[in-house]
């Protein structure tokens, strides 16, 4: 029978349980790293700049995550992030253990254990739709979620008693201890191995085609345009929360710990409600309420002193921080084939957390300069402006697109002999239109551009034969010919039925005539060699033989 939860799935299962480890530790790592900032420093500017030297390696590396992750094996990709956090985690440990640590080194350690977030997450969120189906996947990413928050809620709470009792040392061990059940079950795990049947794209052109590819899909640059601006609207409640809790609150890191404890009791609600939710409201209306949800937290937590007030308020963010976050990365995932998603992802950790790391900064310095609870307020209005943005900009409904490869193109065979590397190659494709259907074919042939150019095809043009009033060409170039017969197998079941309405508008139903042709440039070609003033005085040579 087959699994109708994504905890049905037991790979997905010992994951899940496993990273709920890594995710406490790291939150425990969280609360003992911005309370010793806290400590060390008087500066809110660089309390905020805690949570976002974490953020800005996924700003800055995601994309090359991105582009590992499709072609190289993910598991492996994941256990080295593992090892990397690991080993940072540990050295910040003795370092704050020999009590040698400065604000700057402090964010040195966390840029760090923030570059191996990077490296793992593109890996371990397209890993995820290759464990569970595909009409699970937007149940195993609210699990995610959840499970991230149930760390959250439970783990910021036990820091502040661990950062109490035994200072930041312990919790900076509790997170080097806690990488490794996570890559005890990836050193287990044995995915089926996927065939392979073209060479791995080099890493620099992976990462084009990656961009290219988010650039040529509206939905996908709605919702990174969305989730730059939420994140950066969001992230002044976290990043802000340990003065929070020292000014607003005058209280300690147990304060400060329960706080982030309300914050993720909060996000642990919306993870619950998120299904509910998907299933009787639209995209748009999810990511709308959850920024409401978010602006009430930030303003009432900015305006309070007491923690009967601020608790409610911070429950009430965290709800709509992981509702809207859970919500953007599932609208990835579901907008993205399988040969580009970790790209896709990337982009989207980029533009999110991208915004989480200027707002982090940005809103550190507002309360440097004016107060805490200006900087709060200044997020609440942003966040204001990215509610307005939705209707302006909205999310579209893109769950039932199937994006599975269309597997129709067979690579042709050719008269010249051609081999990976032969190029550039030229396409073209010859149409029969009729004159009453041209405003149609215009209209179809728009959408077949799109999906070319995204799939990788260069220079792409339409002509129309001024010999021959039906005659229309479609042309395009790629670099080599493994550029085009990979840019062809991109094509999706989703693509089938364009290419199934420009069937439709040819004269008599007749199919395209396609061309594929080498483009060569005469100069290149080598020149014939000249017999020399000798040999053409002498009859017998080999040149004139020859000639």
């Amino acid at each position: 029978m087959a699994p109708t939860s994504a905890f049905g799935v037991p790979i997905f299962r010992a994951i899940w349980l496993a990273s709920m480890s890594s995710n406490f530790g790291g939150l425990v790592q969280a609360v003992g790293a911005s309370w010793l900032m806290a400590t060390l420093t008087e500066s809110p500017q660089f309390v905020a700049l805690v949570q976002a030297s974490t953020a800005l390696p996924i700003m800055l590396f995601a994309l090359l995550a991105g582009a590992i992750a499709d072609n190289m094996d993910r598991r492996r990709v994941m256990i080295s992030a593992q090892v990397l956090m690991l080993t940072a985690s540990s050295i910040l440990a003795i370092c704050a253990w020999a009590d040698v640590l400065t604000p700057w080194l402090l964010i040195g350690f966390t840029f760090m254990i923030g570059c191996g977030t990077a490296l793992n997450n593109p890996a371990w969120q397209a890993s995820v739709g290759d464990m569970v189906p595909r009409n699970l996947l937007p149940d195993a990413v609210a699990l995610n979620s959840m499970g991230f928050n149930i760390a959250r809620s439970v783990g910021p709470a036990i820091g502040g008693a661990i950062v109490a009792a035994g200072g930041a040392v312990a919790a900076f061990a509790t997170n080097a201890v806690s990488y490794i059940a996570l890559i005890g079950v990836l050193l287990r795990w044995t995915p089926d191995p996927k065939p392979r049947t073209l060479p791995r794209e080099r890493i620099d052109i992976a990462m084009s085609a990656g961009i290219r590819f988010v650039a040529m899909s509206p939905n996908i640059r709605v919702v990174l345009m969305r989730s730059c601006l939420f994140g950066m609207a969001a992230a002044a409640v976290p990043a802000l929360m340990p003065v929070v809790a020292r000014d607003l609150i005058t209280g300690g890191p147990l304060v400060y710990g329960m706080l982030l404890g309300s914050f993720g009791v909060g996000a642990v609600g919306g993870a619950l409600s998120s299904g509910w939710l998907r299933k009787h409201r639209s995209t748009e209306w999810i990511v709308r309420a959850a920024s409401l949800s978010m602006f009430a937290g930030a303003a009432i937590t900015g305006a309070s002193t007491s923690m009967a007030q601020t608790m409610p308020a911070l429950m009430l963010a965290g709800a709509g921080w992981v509702l809207a976050l859970s919500t953007f990365n599932v609208s990835v995932q579901m907008a993205s084939p399988r040969w580009v998603v970790a790209r896709a992802l990337s982009l989207y950790q980029m533009a999110t957390f991208g915004g989480m790391a200027f707002g982090s900064w940005l809103f550190g310095y507002v309360a440097a300069q004016q107060s805490i609870s200006v900087a709060l307020f200044a997020a609440a209005t942003l966040m204001a402006a990215g509610i307005l943005l939705g209707f302006v900009r909205p999310l579209t409904q893109i769950e039932n697109v199937d994006l599975d490869p269309l597997n129709r193109w067979i690579e042709p065979a050719t008269a010249v002999p051609v081999e990976p590397r032969t190029g550039p190659v030229v396409i073209t494709v010859e149409h029969r239109i009729a004159d009453k259907d041209i405003d149609a074919f215009l209209h179809v042939m728009n959408e077949r551009r799109r999906i070319c150019r995204r799939d990788g095809f260069l220079r792409w043009a339409l002509l129309r034969d001024l010999g021959d009033a039906e005659l229309w060409i479609e042309r395009f170039h790629v670099p080599t010919w493994l550029d085009y017969v990979r840019d062809a197998q991109r094509r999706t079941n989703a693509d089938a039925a364009n290419y199934e309405q420009v069937q439709k508008l040819h004269i008599d139903g007749k199919p395209a005539i396609v061309h594929r042709m080498i483009e060569r440039q005469p100069g290149s070609m080598p020149a014939p060699r000249m017999p020399n003033a000798r040999e053409l005085a002498d009859p017998m040579t080999d040149a004139t033989r020859a000639s």
